[in-house]
């Protein structure tokens, strides 16, 4: 039985054959059809400021696929693609990369194994992974928080309201 997923995609490298950041994203989406990895929608492709040392700015997008992949099996499928693309396993944390694949949301809810923890443990914080998965799938719930992704994303982006300082009081208090 095929199952639901949210990944989350990023890339700040040219590849060689498929170009730059964006067309990455576009050929890691035939990749992934390819390998059974069902595209049942994909959000726009944004471009967002880079975390960390690396200087480059990303091209991220979201996708909702199906897989029959219990989910270590498939993020062993999302690193093997993410290396056929040119990353290297265990490169600099928050570095350059041509390709980051990641399991946000499962439909099944939560997993947890040595090697991952779904939901993924810091997307509720990244603007790039929020903002791209609240377009295609705003009412899916992070079942930790129990949040949508609309909820989330909007928690990240509203403006801070400034409060009015204190009334100065009189008298003896």
């Amino acid at each position: 039985m095929k199952q639901a997923y949210l990944i989350a995609l990023g890339s700040n490298q040219r590849h060689p054959r498929h170009g730059a950041p964006r067309q990455v994203l576009q050929a890691a989406v035939k990749v992934l059809a390819k390998h059974g990895i069902k595209t049942v929608v994909a959000s726009p492709i944004i471009e967002t400021a880079p975390l960390g040392p690396s200087r480059r700015r990303f091209a991220n997008a979201a996708l909702v696929v199906r897989s029959k992949r219990e989910p270590e099996k498939l993020l062993k499928k999302l690193k093997a693609i993410e290396e056929k693309f040119g990353r290297k396993p265990g490169g600099p944390r928050w570095g350059a990369r041509v390709l980051d694949l990641d399991i946000i949301l499962w439909e099944h809810g939560m997993w947890s194994s040595p090697d991952l923890t779904v939901p993924h443990i810091s997307f509720r914080i990244r603007k790039f992974v929020t903002g791209p998965a609240a377009t295609i799938a705003p009412k899916w719930r992070d079942p930790i928080s129990g949040l949508t992704l609309a909820q989330l994303h909007a928690r990240l982006t509203r403006p801070l309201t400034r409060r009015s300082p204190l009334p100065k009081r009189g008298g003896p208090w």
